[in-house]
């Protein structure tokens, strides 16, 4: 199982950045996933993927890990974790 770790600093405070984190879940229902939120924490739930996201004062964490059918759909871990950071940097504005 191939996977995918992000972290992205920020200064917005959990809430804020939680609330900037909705772009992020946007694109990820764009590709069948979603974002099923407990108090700072969501798992990331879609076909072939898991994880998690974790939200602090001053920093996103992104795990993803790509079950057979990611990896049969011909995801790249290395691109995927590229395009994670850019998304976050986007939304947090860093």
């Amino acid at each position: 199982m191939s996977s995918v770790s992000v972290r992205q600093a920020h200064q917005l405070g959990s809430a804020k950045a939680k609330d900037a984190l909705e772009s992020f879940a946007a694109d990820l229902q764009k590709r069948g996933a979603r974002l099923e939120w407990s108090g700072s924490q969501a798992a990331v739930k879609g076909p072939g993927v898991s994880g998690t996201v974790a939200v602090s004062d001053d920093e996103v964490t992104v795990d993803i890990k790509l079950g057979l059918l990611a990896r049969a759909a011909g995801i790249d871990a290395k691109k995927l974790e590229g395009s994670i950071a850019r998304r976050l940097e986007s939304a947090l504005g860093a």
